[in-house]
């Protein structure tokens, strides 16, 4: 027995690397993924970020889209606020178009970026982060049929009719009971801000009303995993994805580091930092095969998630290969079999 596990790619941009190597390792990531047998492989937009190259995450989801065949691809996600509903029916029915039967959509609140830059994106907008459960629905109207009532006042074309699945993304209570009330799948972002995690899987399941689109609750749970072939290499591994958090906390984001060679480094900051990155990282899986096993084995455990979304931030893209390679290879037993 097993669940699906997907990817959550943020196309990170190394230190001394550039946006068009980290574009050309997320389809490289992709073709990897198919192969391996993931579920999924999702984008996310952020703006303004030095270290992620997904910015513009219709364009980079056609990019590897088109670099696999098979594997469903997607937004994680798009950050509807800094955008017109009709646009992204257009943009998600283009590549449904292209890629039928492949697409996903997940649909978050936040802006994705700092508040300077929000109001850069949204300047010419009269919507804002209060207006999106209504966004959402009007969205989804335009994916409707081409004889529904809304489709016949405006029409996204390509868009209508397109089949294309909608997730509602969160990481505090907020997405949770708006996906249980439109009756939409879940997917939790615990890779990042793990705190309200329980709860919301909770009141998720317990405010779903079935759609047309879904019958039953499904959760999609993220998780950050580092795995290598020694427990001592993970951790060292990590620590570029420390750092950057470190960096992104303190008002200065910047690329992806290398890795340091300081097995204490995470013991050497500050107590502040020393626990931010404890929280942000409750729900990572770090370590050698067993270790990983384990932890994501008690994740789904504890969370009874219909399927887990993973994100691994590591400078080397090889080094980032084999921990997904890793992870393909855990599939029975993260079930628990």
């Amino acid at each position: 027995m097993t669940i699906p596990i997907s990817v959550l790619d943020l196309a990170p941009i190394v230190e001394g690397g550039n946006a068009a190597q980290a574009l050309h390792n997320a389809a490289d990531l992709a073709r990897h993924a198919e192969r391996w047998g993931f579920a999924r492989f999702w984008l996310a937009e952020h703006h303004n970020m030095p270290g992620i190259a997904s910015a513009a995450t219709s364009i980079a989801i056609a990019h590897v889209a088109a670099a696999t065949s098979s594997i469903r691809v997607g937004a994680g996600g798009i950050m509807l606020p800094n955008h017109a509903p009709l646009v992204i029916a257009e943009q998600f029915g283009t590549l449904d178009a292209l890629h039928p039967g492949r697409i996903d959509l997940g649909l978050g609140r936040a802006p994705g970026t700092d508040q300077l830059t929000a109001h850069a994106l949204r300047r010419t907008l009269g919507g804002s982060v209060d207006t999106f459960p209504d966004d959402v629905v009007e969205l989804m109207g335009y994916f409707g049929p081409a004889t529904s009532t809304f489709a016949q006042r405006v029409r996204a074309i390509p868009g209508a009719g397109a089949d294309i699945e909608i997730w509602i993304l969160g990481s505090s209570l907020y997405g949770a009971q708006l996906a249980g009330a439109l009756g939409l799948p879940y997917a939790f972002a615990s890779h990042f801000a793990p705190a309200q995690l329980m709860e919301a899987v909770d009141l998720y399941r317990r405010c779903f009303r079935p759609s047309p689109r879904l019958a039953r609750p499904r959760v999609m749970v993220g998780a950050t995993v580092v795995a290598a072939d020694t427990e001592d290499e993970a951790h060292r591994l990590l620590t570029s994805l420390q750092q950057a958090f470190v960096n992104l906390r303190t008002g200065r984001p910047t690329p992806l580091p290398p890795p340091v060679d300081d097995p204490d480094f995470a013991a050497r900051l500050p107590p502040p930092q020393a626990a931010m990155l404890d929280e942000v990282l409750a729900c990572a899986a770090i370590g050698a095969a067993d270790t990983v096993a384990s932890r994501l084995r008690s994740l789904v455990a504890q969370t009874g998630a219909d399927e887990l979304i993973l994100t691994s931030q590591i400078y080397d893209h090889a080094a980032r290969l084999r921990s997904f390679e890793i992870v393909a290879a855990l599939r029975e037993r993260i079930a628990g079999g």
